[in-house]
């Protein structure tokens, strides 16, 4: 199901008995919701879409696909680098492996993908916040990885471990956000080799929504593991999805030591992997869409299909990432023609996968929220939707090709969120929705303002942006002319102070600071 809420309407607090708090500002809080799409006292949840997926590709162009995708496992073969293991699973499987390279018999990782499931359920710590991976599930997830913020003083600089709080703060408050994401920010403050500790313990401390594991290193996914057998215990853990993590493929065709280390902890664990080549066309896979969507699909079905050399029925994602590059300066490019064609082709090879798919979110190249971001923004977060996609990262506060995460972005895209959630509903054909009763009794040649089917329906017909300004020309200047990055800046700052952290069992949270306590004591601290 879907429940929007207006931007500034922030998700409740948990009250010390873990159930939801319903106070006296419940009533706001609904009612605010009730304007954008939402209902009265309702939990938010993911997105069950109720429109149809736009493809590109007809059968005979998926079935050329396939058939490259094929060729390039058989002839060319994927990279699996610094890992003896994983060379030697492929050995036993059946696959050809010559030195670090692994030709696949036509077939072989479409066999081993039989057993990963279509669906899957990640699990937050709080049930209400579960959410639904695949079928016609949508799931929101803020921005991913930047080493520099944009913060509420206009500054880009380093993020530090506030900035990746109050990111995740932000996240949890936000209505149309349903995943507390992974590295939102990478807080260069704190030691490399420490700094996951930090960044899991503020996605279990600051939210409950479900959040992403670290896979930086094989033994940050142990602690990572380790950490959420404390929240949600061992039998738990290894029966049940609660983490779904990033793992990139290294394009063109290689997957390196880092990555396969940290698939194989997940994967044993029963977590999920999101296996992502990530690309920039015309430097990492052909300039052409059907070139990259072959390298892509040779890809995932490599990395893919190893979780289940690992662990049979673990669950994995189809992930994409796709860019365009400037052949005048080989920067990245967002928001163009050709990356959303690789999205929209890329869902079509996901579902004939029979797997979940990832791709898009709300990317940009701007250096600040301006309208070429709003633009580029857009245009990647329709094709996102429309493709069907279940897993969207970087949904929120992407902003300079994904080096800055941006509090001003943040807040504004999660107002476009809210409106993609809003489309996702699609028509309703209810008698309600039909409105025939108003249509008669309003008649020709009179208005609608009054009649009894808008009184009944004005509080939840249209999505209320609290970004946009819809105001008279003389309201806004009485104002003070504000532009929408300056009301998002103020948005964020009346969230973060007024936030307030959703209950966390005192006991589970003195264990987890021990066991971070502990771990940062067994080493020194490195910074590279």
């Amino acid at each position: 199901m879907v429940e929007e809420t207006s931007v500034d309407a922030p998700a409740e607090a948990e009250t010390g008995s873990g159930r939801r708090g319903r106070g006296a500002g419940a009533g706001a809080a609904a009612r605010r919701a009730a304007r954008s799409g939402g209902g009265p006292g309702k939990s938010l949840t993911y997105i069950t879409r109720k429109i149809r997926t736009f493809e590109v590709l007809d059968e005979e162009g998926l079935a050329i696909i396939e058939a490259n995708a094929d060729t390039v496992l058989e002839e060319i073969g994927i990279e699996f680098r610094d890992d003896a293991e994983a060379l030697a699973l492929w050995k036993e499987a059946g696959a050809d492996v010559r030195g670090e390279r692994v030709h696949f018999p036509k077939g072989l990782p479409r066999s081993l993908l039989k057993t990963a499931p279509p669906i899957y359920t990640q699990h937050a710590r709080n049930p209400e916040r579960s959410v639904q991976i695949g079928g016609d599930a949508t799931v929101f997830a803020p921005v991913y990885g930047p080493p520099f913020v944009r913060d509420l003083e206009g500054v880009r600089r380093y993020a530090t471990i506030e900035d990746f709080n109050n990111f995740v703060k932000l996240a949890y408050m936000a209505p149309s956000i349903h995943h507390s994401g992974g590295t939102v920010c990478e807080p260069v403050d704190v030691p490399v080799n420490k700094r996951h500790l930090d960044m899991v313990y503020a996605h279990i401390k600051y939210s409950d929504k479900p959040f992403m594991g670290s896979v930086t290193a094989p033994e940050r996914a142990e602690d990572t593991i380790s950490m959420c057998k404390l929240v949600f215990g061992e039998d738990y853990l290894d029966q049940n999805t609660v983490l779904t993590s990033l793992i990139n493929a290294n394009s063109p065709m290689v997957f390196d030591e880092t990555m396969l280390g940290a698939l194989k902890v997940y994967a044993r664990n029963n977590q999920a992997c999101i296996v992502t080549p990530f690309i920039l066309a015309g430097a990492m896979s052909p300039v052409t869409v059907a070139g990259t969507l072959t390298q892509v699909l040779a890809e995932v079905l490599a990395g893919a299909s190893f979780t289940q050399l690992i662990r049979p029925g673990a669950p994995v994602i189809f992930g994409t990432f796709a860019s365009s590059i400037s052949m005048q300066s080989g920067a990245p490019t967002f928001g163009t023609p050709e990356p959303s064609l690789v999205s929209y082709g890329a869902a079509q090879l996901a579902r004939r996968c029979g797997l979940p798919f990832r791709t898009g979110g709300s990317l940009c190249a701007s250096k600040v929220s301006d309208a070429q971001a709003a633009y580029e923004s857009a245009n990647t977060l329709n094709s996102t939707l429309l493709a069907g996609t279940n897993f969207v990262l970087h949904g929120a506060g992407w902003l300079e090709g994904g080096l800055v995460s941006s509090y001003e972005k943040f807040m504004m895209d999660i107002d476009q969120l809210g409106m993609a959630q809003k489309i996702a509903q699609g028509v309703d054909l209810s008698e309600n929705g039909q409105a025939m009763d108003a249509i008669r009794q309003v008649g020709p040649g009179s208005h609608y303002l009054g009649c009894d089917h808008t009184q009944a329906n004005f509080q939840t017909a249209f999505y209320r942006s609290n970004i946009a300004d819809n105001n008279s020309y003389e309201q806004w200047l009485a104002e003070g002319e504000k532009r929408a990055d300056q009301r998002a800046n103020e948005l964020a700052r009346r969230w973060l102070e007024t936030y307030e952290a959703p209950y966390l069992d005192p006991a589970i949270d003195e264990s987890l600071k021990e066991f971070i306590a502990k771990k940062k004591a067994s080493m020194p601290d490195a910074f590279t």
